[in-house]
């Protein structure tokens, strides 16, 4: 039975990996056709495309009375993209720097924004419907930020024509009605894994599912840099982080139907604090003169091994 669910919650995976890429890209050509400069795109749309797996993984558990499943995977997915999509892109490109001061305002932001989830489950002990909606207005407001400021950003995007939009389209909604599907069966056998192993709950989450919804971040970090996209990597990572620390969590709170507890549990905590202080040190770079340069894409990568060897310790010694 344990090797039945295994294989099914892999399969779940693979094709919520797959399906995650073509919204991604089926979403990014879309967006291209009405001439969306980078950073809208990167920010705007394809952050709120590659969360799209987070959000339908949070929704589902909330449903699913499994709440620490989707919040360990919204956190997860900010470690990742953090340091594993930052760091990746940033060693095949050769380092990137950024120009525009108001991406450099953005990242500062970010970092308040990842503190807001800590405060509040400290404040209530949990994280309950009330929380949810601060968090969703966190996330309108924020939104409504970038939009106001989106003609400092006037790089645009080459045009994609008018048939590849309408094929992108249909292309958005099958791959949609997938991750639907997909996100729905790893929850359910995310859940009997868990009790197989032994592992909390929010252990799966942090990391089996993370990655694998953070992996349409990756594909598309690696490509925007390859093609000399920068800001769009940039404005990716910050929106992704965004998303998840507001309208996943908010969402995920608001349906779960009592107050997500959380007390003792060592592995939200310490999984939370390394979101703030990776944040912290992405800013760090970021503002530095040289930006991220070869030796800060691999410290990124480095640290995201130290977060596995942390947690799995405190996963040891019963920290949940």
């Amino acid at each position: 039975m344990v090797i039945v669910s295994l294989i099914v919650f892999v399969i779940a995976c693979l094709i919520m990996i797959k399906s995650g890429g073509w919204f991604v890209g089926s979403l990014t050509r879309i967006s291209e056709h009405f001439k969306m400069s980078e950073f809208v795109i990167g920010f705007i749309v394809v952050a709120l495309a590659t969360s799209v797996p987070e959000l339908f993984v949070g929704v589902t558990s909330a449903l699913e009375e499994t709440p620490l499943l989707g919040l360990g995977t919204a956190l997860g997915s900010n470690i990742v993209a953090l340091t594993l999509v930052t760091g990746m892109a940033v060693l095949l490109g050769k380092g990137l720097k950024l120009k525009e001061k108001t991406i450099k305002k953005d990242i500062f932001y970010m970092m308040l924004i990842t503190l807001l989830p800590i405060v509040l489950m400290i404040l209530g002990n949990g994280l309950s419907k009330i929380d949810g909606i601060i968090l969703l207005f966190f996330f309108v407001a924020y939104m409504w930020r970038v939009f106001k400021q989106k003609r400092s950003f006037r790089k645009i995007i080459n045009h994609v024509s008018r048939e590849e939009a309408v094929s992108s389209t249909f292309i958005f909604f099958f791959s949609l009605i997938l991750l639907f599907f997909s996100a729905e069966i790893i929850v359910r056998f995310g859940s009997l894994l868990s009790s197989d192993f032994g592992l909390p709950i929010i252990v799966v989450g942090l990391f089996a599912i993370a990655i694998g919804t953070s992996l349409p971040d990756l594909t598309f970090g690696v490509r925007s840099v390859l093609d000399k996209h920068e800001e769009m990597v940039m404005g990716e990572v910050i929106g992704s982080v965004v998303v998840n620390t507001t309208l996943v969590i908010g969402v995920l709170a608001l349906l779960s139907k009592n107050v997500i507890l959380l007390d003792n549990n060592l592995i939200f905590f310490s999984s939370a604090a390394f979101v703030v202080v990776i944040s912290f040190i992405f800013m760090t770079f970021a503002e530095s003169e040289r930006g991220f340069s070869l030796n800060e894409g691999m410290s990124l990568i480095l640290l995201y091994t130290f977060f596995i060897i942390i947690e799995f310790y405190i996963t040891t010694i019963g920290g949940a």
